[in-house]
Formats: structure tokens, sequence, C-alpha cells
């Protein structure tokens, strides 16, 4: 097969019909750098939490999957033409949208009530675009007008519909399993047939961030089941890593490769209420 990618995570080949398969690997990435060592099981935690939400999202928007692959982390999927726009839709403020809010009371030039903190559930979820950038580089918030001026009206509105049914259908189901999804991010494309179409994964602990309900307490960083716990460990004074030295971050401990391994393994089999099997 032929190498089309590798991302952070992800590595996809063309398959000699003309399908992909998509590859998740155990790769970690936080602050642009990917991590060593990886995450043993990661990338089949992450493939097989994203086919089981794919099957919950179908009335909602279709999906690219098409088969299995050999392997418990890898799909058969159908190309498609990628939205140029990072689709993000939040229900709690926390991360850069805290940051965002605090500067100047907006997020994604959303106009957000005062007095709110970390952790803040917000009065209804709201669509949250940002920039889709390459390796290495941040992704910056953008507003809605900023979408449609980038992909016209009608898509932008669409964008923004699947973006929050997806996000509030995905909440809901997770609530009644004891989970708080914060925020999330998903991927849309065309396919041939120019239908938007969901792609790479969905509401996994990477593209999500996961609270435990019966801990949520706002004003303080929420205990989380994504990889939020490295991002904190990097930023701690344990770490001995500066993010502003343009260095990259130090190896993770075992302990702490561990405790994230345990963290993805709890969402996906509370999430599905099945057991991993690896």
């Amino acid at each position: 097969m032929k190498h089309v990618h590798s991302g952070k995570v992800r590595d996809l080949y063309e398959t000699e019909d003309g399908l992909l398969l998509m590859v998740a690997s155990d790769r970690v990435s936080a602050f642009d750098h990917v991590l060593e060592p990886g995450i043993p099981d990661k990338g089949a935690i992450l493939t097989q939490l994203s086919l089981w939400w794919f099957d919950q999202l179908k009335d909602i928007v279709p999906n690219h999957f098409v088969a299995k692959g050999d392997e418990t982390r890898s799909v058969v999927c159908r190309p498609l033409t990628m939205v140029q726009v990072e689709c993000v839709a939040r229900g709690y403020l926390t991360g850069g949208g805290l940051a965002e809010y605090r500067e100047g009371g907006t997020v994604s030039g959303v106009r957000l009530p005062e007095g709110l903190e970390d952790g803040s559930r917000l009065p209804e979820p709201i669509f949250t675009p940002s920039t889709k950038a390459p390796m290495g580089r941040h992704d910056e918030p953008i507003s809605y007008d900023q979408v449609v001026a980038e992909t016209g009206a009608e898509t932008a509105e669409e964008l923004r519909r699947v973006t929050l049914a997806v996000y509030t259908r995905g909440a809901e189901i997770a609530r009644e399993r004891g989970i708080i999804v914060a925020d999330t991010k998903i991927e849309l494309g065309w396919d041939s047939d120019g239908v938007l179409t969901l792609g790479d994964e969905v509401l996994t602990p990477d593209s999500s961030r996961f609270w435990p309900a019966d801990a949520w307490r706002p004003g303080r960083s929420q205990p989380s089941f994504d990889k939020q716990f490295v991002r904190d460990w990097l930023l701690s004074p344990e770490s001995g890593w500066d993010k502003a030295s343009g260095s990259p971050p130090p190896r993770l401990p075992n302990p702490i490769v561990e405790r994230t391994r345990e963290r993805y393994l709890e969402a996906y089999e509370r999430i599905t209420g099945a057991p991993f099997s690896g």
C-alpha cells in the first residue's frame, strides 16, 4: 500500500481499490510535540471507541468507515476532502477557551457571561472553531464570521449544526455513564458525492475532554480521563520542562505512562459498557 500521510497519532495508506487504511498508533502528543514513549494500547482504544461512537451518531451525520482492518487499531475508510476548519464544540469552559475568555470575555467571538471560572458549565454548548494549523504550529481561534468567509454561509451553518449535534448527543450518552464531555473536536469532509461526512476519530480521549461527573468542581483543574493528565505533568515542577524554552519535552516516566493508559481504558469501558479486549 502507498503511504499517504503520517500525523501526530495516525498513519494513512492508500489501498489498491482507492480506499484508505487508517492506523492509529500509540503515539501521544501534547503542546504540538510527539512525546516518548507511547501509551500502550492507546491506538486500539481510540479506534474501537470511535467505531462505537460512529454507530451512535449515524443518524446525525454519515461517517467514513468502510470495514475493520486486520488489527484492532486500524480501519478501512473512504477518502474525504477535509474541511479546512477545526470544528470544536464546548459545553464547559477550560483550556484554551478559558484563556481566551479571561482576555476578553469571548471564545471564538462568542460573548459569554461574566464571572465564569475554570470548569464552569456554559449556558448552552457553543461552536468555537479554529484554524487547522500544520503540524508543529498552533491552531488559532476564529469567529463564525471567519468560517463563513472561508467556507461560505451554507457550509458554515452546516458545520456548526453538525458539530453541536455531535457534541450534544455525545455529552448526553456520556453523562448517563458518569462522564462529562467538556468539549470535543471533530473532523468533517466531503465524500465523492459531496456529502458532508465525519472522519478521523470522534469523542475519544484524544479529541475531547472527559471529566468524572462525580468529581466536577468549577474553579479548579478537573480530574480527567484524557491526555490532560499528561499535559498537567509536563507543566508541573516534577517534569522540569519549561514550555516556553523551545526545547522538546522530557521522556514520560513509566508511572505517568501507565496511569495515562488506565485513564484511556476507563473512558472506553465506562462509555461503551464493555471490557476492552485489545
